[in-house]
């Protein structure tokens, strides 16, 4: 399989950069005002950025993404953390359509919940882009995402390879009701389904979390003590896994991750993980930032972007995120 997906090449230029710019971030109902360098003299662009959570290093790298484009091109861009509560995110995308926000980049922690804020968005007349999620009902005007059933994919054949073909091996899955967990299991069951020697003995949600994918991991080890190989959604999960193979004194269980963290890149490097599958989140925001100035300028943007998968293996030369 080919290490790279497809890659829209994109070069924006801003028409015009403008002078104000201001980036604020909250948390909650607190919000902290970053900078705010807008004049009198000129109507600064105001963009809502809506993330599921920035307790993750993947939204985190985002996030930064979005505040550095922002930055470059003179907007003002508020960042709104969800929290991973589809109701606290959909108050949130609420406010910012009473705000009258030119644009709304929205990363959805519910595919299908999300859909309202979209809808009410696009009778606002507020364009909506997305970011490594998207939503199943509501005029997206751009989706930007690495193409999670391809990882999905990349990664079923790395344990294909990891384990000759042979074993058992476990999913730990993530948000369930997101796109982005539909489309990597999608993957990754058609093509372990191309090994019949292997068999997949336990599926279950870790919710892209850290700890939670330590508990799982720790109840599935007792009931299958024997797997050879782990498929986690997200490196958050692969690396709590990982955790609870060490605990369990377990030696020469595969695991692959999908995301480009460095800290589960730099395990794959130390051999404790076998693979991990990078995306590039930082670009994504970046591209959400560019994209959404287009729209408020008048001009077309893609329908979708794919952003690129990088198959990381050990002593390939990356460094993550």
């Amino acid at each position: 399989m080919k290490r790279w997906t497809a890659m829209l090449a994109v070069g924006v230029v801003a028409a015009g950069v403008l002078a104000g710019c201001g980036t604020s971030v909250s948390t909650g109902s607190q919000k902290t005002n970053l900078s705010n360098t807008g004049t009198a003299s000129t109507k600064p662009i105001k963009l809502g950025f809506a993330v599921s959570t920035l307790n993750n290093p993947f939204f985190v790298a985002m996030s930064n993404g979005v505040q550095e484009e922002a930055k470059k091109l003179g907007v003002q861009v508020t960042i709104l953390n969800g929290n991973n509560d589809p109701a606290t995110q959909l108050n949130q995308v609420e406010d910012l359509i009473q705000q009258h926000v030119n644009a709304i980049i929205l990363n959805p922690t519910d595919s299908q919940s999300l859909s309202t804020a979209v809808e009410q968005a696009n009778r606002a007349h507020i364009p909506v882009i997305t970011l490594d999620r998207s939503v199943t009902k509501g005029n997206v005007a751009c989706f930007i995402a690495s193409n999670s059933v391809e990882a999905g994919k990349m990664a079923a054949d790395e344990l294909i390879k990891a384990l000759g073909g042979k074993g058992q091996v476990v999913e730990l899955q993530g948000v369930i009701g997101t796109s982005a967990e539909a489309d990597r299991e999608k993957g990754f069951d058609e093509e372990i389904g191309k090994a019949p020697g292997i068999r997949v003995v336990a599926r279950q949600t870790a919710n892209f979390d850290r700890s939670q994918a330590l508990n799982v991991m720790q109840n599935i080890l007792q009931a299958h003590p024997n797997i050879q190989g782990v498929f986690a959604q997200n490196d958050e999960m692969a690396l709590g896994a990982l955790k609870a193979i060490q605990e369990a004194g377990k030696h020469n269980i595969k695991i692959v991750g999908i995301d480009g963290e460095k800290e589960a890149v730099n395990d794959v490097h130390k051999g404790l993980l076998y693979a991990d599958i990078a995306q590039q989140p930082v670009q994504e925001g970046i591209l959400g930032v560019e994209y959404a100035v287009k729209l408020v300028e008048g001009e077309k943007v893609p329908k979708q972007v794919n952003s690129p998968l990088h198959l990381v293996e050990k002593n390939t030369p990356f460094t993550g995120f």
